[in-house]
């Protein structure tokens, strides 16, 4: 039994290594591209986070042996290059799908997304779908739209029940509010009612001192006349 040489062993555990960082790979056959192309292919998806290059079919079959990827052994035929993806695998699919328009020796047959295969078709298909980024932006706008609602009606609320407040008001002859006049302000100054009064002053006081002045000045002379006058007379008179 020979033994595997150097070089193919270190392509084996090249493709585990792939295989254990990512779960989504696309199979493609290169036949009839020139290098500048797969190098320029290569250049392209490494923008999109995908991994391009081509490997011995026996090799990839060695490395996927008991893996979520072993399914795509049905793609190994012909001249092999592998995308290992590890960012949008719809922005890859689409790339290598517009990239086969321009250089139809290009033939994109396969590959798997989380140990699932998909077929040229399914691959299709998902190139068709819009990449990450434009998907959670959408995502993104359909829960803020909820939100965005519920805020109009929070704000609506006390501005409604200003209305309602004013219109009571109204009704009752008490002072009608602005129809811009916060609640807030409304719950301040009440309409319809009155601020205590003030306390009395010192100046309110003292005609009340005066009157009371007035009405005692009278009665110590009344005192005077009825209980001193009559002794004085009495002791005047001479004694029979």
């Amino acid at each position: 039994m020979s033994k595997i040489r150097p070089d193919k062993v270190a392509t084996v555990q090249e493709v585990k290594s792939k295989v254990d960082g990512t779960s989504t790979a696309v199979v493609t056959e290169y036949r009839g591209l020139t290098v500048a192309e797969i190098s320029t292919l290569r250049k392209q998806l490494r923008t999109l986070g995908a991994d391009y290059k081509v490997f011995k079919n026996t090799l990839v079959l060695r490395a996927i042996t008991g893996t979520t990827f072993e399914p795509i052994g049905q793609f190994l035929q012909g001249p092999t290059a592998i995308a290992f993806v590890e960012g949008d695998v719809s922005a890859v699919a689409k790339a290598l799908r517009d990239f086969a328009k321009e250089s139809p020796k290009l033939v994109v047959k396969g590959g798997v997304v989380d140990g699932k295969v998909l077929s040229f078709k399914e691959l299709t298909a998902l190139a068709d779908l819009p990449s990450r980024d434009v998907l959670l932006a959408q995502l993104a706008g359909l829960l803020a739209s909820p939100l965005r609602t519920m805020a109009g009606l929070l704000k609506a609320v006390p501005q409604n029940f200003a209305y309602g407040l004013s219109a009571l008001l109204e009704s009752k002859g008490g002072h009608v509010l602005p129809a811009d006049e916060k609640v807030e302000e409304v719950a301040e100054t009440p309409a319809g009612v009155e601020e205590a009064a003030p306390a009395a002053s010192d100046d309110a006081a003292a005609p009340v001192a005066e009157v009371a002045e007035e009405t005692e000045a009278p009665v110590a002379e009344v005192d005077a006349e009825t209980t001193e006058a009559p002794v004085d007379d009495a002791a005047s008179e001479p004694a029979e």
